[in-house]
C-alpha cells in the first residue's frame, strides 16, 4: 500500500460543512489548514456548475480499493500537548499560545514557506490560520487540529510531524478507479472507521442499507431541500453503485491541510501550517 500521489494527491479535498480547507477558512475560520479529517466536497449539480466544469458521471458499481487508516502518533507527551492547546484555544488564550509556536515556525501554503521571519511564530500563526477572525473561527481550527491524535513525519523536515495523519492505499488501484468510473479525484473520501452505516435517506431515523468497509469512497451530489436544510449528511455512491447517505463527518479526505509540531528540547511546540492560501 502506498499513498497516490500523481492524480489524487495532487488535488485538494473540501469539506461538506464544518471543517472546509484552509483556503476557504481564512476568511472564514482560517486561512492555512485544514484539521483532521475532512469528507470530500460532492460537486454542485450540473445546472450550478461553471461553465468550464461538468456534470458529474452517473453512480455505477466500482471495485472496492481498501485503505489503511491514518495511525496515532504513539508518544504520551504529544498527548499532553493537545491537551494543552485545546486548553489555550477554548479560552482564545493568545498569550498563552505564544510561547508554544517554534521560532522556527513555517508556513507551506504551496511550495514555498511564507512565513514572515521578521514576525514572530505566534504573529505567522495567527496570520496562517485566522486566529484574529471576530467570529473565533481560527481558535476553533486550532481546537480542531489539537483533537486530532494522527500524525504522520514529515518527508521534508527532520523531527517534523504533521496532523492529520495520511491514509495509505494502492496507488494504482485508485488511477484505476478513476479511470473506469470517469471521476473526478475531488468526488473520493475514505470512513474514518470501519462499519459506518449507509442510510437510505438524509436522517438518522432511515433504515440503514448497508455498512461501509476501509475502502475508497465516492462522494455523489444531493440537492434535495431536505438535504441542503440539515447538511448534516453526504450523499455517497457505495461499491454497488447503490446511492445512500452518511454522517458528513463520517468520511475523511484524502488529503488535507496540516498542523505541524516539532521539539524543542524536551517540549512539543507548534512548528508549522501546510496548506491554505498564499498571502
Amino acid at each position: 500500500m502506498r499513498k497516490l500521489t500523481t492524480v489524487l494527491a495532487a488535488t485538494a479535498f473540501v469539506i461538506m460543512g464544518a471543517l472546509a480547507p484552509l483556503s476557504a477558512q481564512s476568511q472564514q475560520p482560517k486561512s492555512a489548514p485544514a484539521p483532521a479529517q475532512q469528507p470530500p466536497q460532492a460537486q454542485q449539480p450540473a445546472e450550478q456548475q461553471p461553465p468550464d466544469q461538468q456534470a458529474p458521471a452517473p453512480p455505477q458499481a466500482y471495485k472496492p480499493v481498501a485503505v489503511q487508516l491514518p495511525k496515532p502518533l504513539a508518544d504520551p507527551s504529544f498527548e499532553a500537548f493537545r491537551k494543552q492547546l485545546v486548553a489555550v484555544a477554548q479560552k482564545k488564550d493568545r498569550a498563552g499560545l505564544a510561547p508554544l509556536v517554534a521560532r522556527s515556525f513555517f508556513w507551506v501554503p504551496e511550495d514555498q514557506d511564507a512565513a514572515d521571519k521578521s514576525k514572530s511564530g505566534i504573529d505567522n500563526l495567527t496570520k496562517a490560520i485566522g486566529l484574529d477572525v471576530r467570529d473565533g473561527s481560527g481558535w476553533e481550527l486550532l481546537a480542531t487540529f489539537a483533537n486530532e491524535p494522527t500524525a504522520d513525519p514529515n518527508a521534508e523536515r527532520p523531527d517534523v510531524v504533521c496532523a492529520p495523519g495520511e491514509p495509505n492505499f494502492d496507488e494504482n488501484g485508485a488511477e484505476e478507479l478513476l479511470n473506469t468510473t470517469q471521476t473526478d479525484p475531488s468526488e473520493w473520501g475514505y470512513p474514518t472507521k470501519d462499519g459506518i452505516e449507509v442510510r437510505a435517506e438524509p436522517s438518522a431515523t432511515s433504515p440503514v442499507t448497508e455498512k461501509l468497509g476501509l475502502h475508497l469512497v465516492r462522494a455523489y451530489p444531493d440537492d434535495s431541500p431536505a438535504n441542503a436544510v440539515q447538511a448534516e449528511f453526504l450523499r455517497i455512491v457505495t461499491p454497488s453503485g447503490k446511492l445512500g447517505y452518511v454522517q458528513v463527518d463520517s468520511i475523511a479526505a484524502l488529503t488535507s491541510d496540516q498542523l505541524c509540531y516539532v521539539k524543542e528540547g524536551n517540549a512539543w511546540k507548534i512548528g508549522g501550517v501546510i496548506g491554505g492560501a498564499n498571502p
